[in-house]
């Protein structure tokens, strides 16, 4: 498993993976597949320029060198919150879950967030019924500070999040 930050030319391999995600787990994601499959190659390349230590997406790819995991980070902007960022958009493949894969990805990701400058804190929302993903955050050291009650909503149903933080000084794999 290769696990690096995605760059421009990744865009059509990224896109394919988020279109993807909205349609394998549409609950779980606050964008849309109607919505995103809109999007040109251009404006889904915008989203993969790295802006150093504010933003980056990383991913997992496999032997065949196919894109499986993806994970975006974005810096918080005011001064008074730049020592937080938002981990957001994680997604693996169905037949990469319960290979370790997320976990590598996540493990990958936190290092990446490490090495910024005055970062301190991630934070996190995740459906709260999506026990699996929670188990994993939990792995590498999130825990739950807030629940927020019909965060989406999606066909008519409301999910609940769980919201999630952790200090990335404190992370040691």
């Amino acid at each position: 498993m290769l696990i690096r930050k995605l760059t421009v030319d990744d865009a059509t391999a990224y896109q394919e993976l988020r279109l993807q995600a909205l349609q394998k787990n549409p609950e779980v994601f606050g964008s849309t597949y109607e919505r995103e499959v809109q999007f040109s190659n251009d404006d889904v390349a915008k989203r993969l320029v790295e802006i150093p230590n504010e933003q980056f997406v990383i991913g997992a790819f496999d032997a065949d060198q196919t894109l499986r995991g993806i994970v975006s980070f974005k810096r918080e902007i005011s001064q008074k919150m730049r020592h937080k960022g938002t981990l957001f958009a994680m997604y693996v493949t169905q037949e990469m879950r319960n290979q370790k894969v997320g976990l590598q990805l996540l493990m990958h990701f936190v290092r990446e967030c490490e090495l910024i400058d005055g970062l301190e804190q991630l934070n996190l929302s995740v459906i709260s019924s999506n026990d699996s993903a929670i188990a994993l955050y939990e792995k590498v050291g999130f825990v739950k500070y807030g629940h927020e009650k019909n965060a989406l909503k999606y066909l008519d149903r409301y999910y609940d999040e769980d919201l999630m933080v952790v200090d990335v000084s404190r992370v040691h794999f």
